[in-house]
């Protein structure tokens, strides 16, 4: 286990670092190429054959949705991207603005594919931030269970609160499985040769 990470490469592959974690190993890229690109054509595949009144838009950001949020649940658990969201001296705001943004995918489903069901959209958006700001302000020990039920509540609600959104019905699993659990979670950064 170390939590050293090499410094960000210069220039375009430096931001990549600084997105997916500093020092992947290829088998960490492999992993997360992997999963992201599953998820985008198993999306391809079903809107194309279950969803065809789609339009052009929608199938574009429904394969973006499923790439980012794939992928992301198997980026956001690697030993590289624990060792680097989770370094010293990174506090809980950083940590807070990575969940927030994705309250943007949260706004893009209710528009796009739920006929603009802000009430939906604000619902998901309030309960992720308050859980994880309750996730992050938790001792460590505890943090890893109240990820889980806290994400085990979102799919209860996506699910028996709300009806699940026709050809996105993996979405609020998914999602809330890459940021409270996957993201927010500081585990132990375990070397290839552990």
């Amino acid at each position: 286990m170390s939590w050293d990470y090499p410094d960000p490469r210069p220039g375009w592959r430096g931001e990549f670092d600084r997105f997916m974690g500093p020092g992947a190993t290829q088998a960490e890229l492999a992993l997360e190429l992997g999963f992201a690109l599953l998820g985008g054509a198993a999306m391809l595949v079903s809107a194309l054959t279950s969803f065809s009144q789609w339009s052009i838009i929608q199938l574009g950001v429904a394969v973006l949705l499923a790439c980012d949020i794939a992928g992301g649940v198997v980026t956001n658990a690697t030993t590289s991207a624990k060792r680097w969201y989770h370094r010293a001296g990174r506090g809980t705001r950083p940590q807070l603005q990575f969940v927030a943004l994705h309250v943007v995918h949260l706004i893009v489903v209710a528009g796009l594919f739920r006929s603009g069901d802000w009430f939906y959209a604000a619902v998901f958006s309030i309960y992720l931030l308050l859980a994880a700001f309750s996730l992050l302000r938790t001792p460590l020990y505890l943090q890893r269970p109240l990820a889980l039920g806290l994400t085990g509540v979102a799919i209860v609600m996506g699910l028996c609160v709300f009806s699940p959104t026709p050809g996105l019905e993996w979405f609020i699993p998914l999602l809330f499985l890459k940021l409270l659990v996957s993201h927010l979670l500081r585990e132990e950064p375990y070397s290839p040769e552990a």
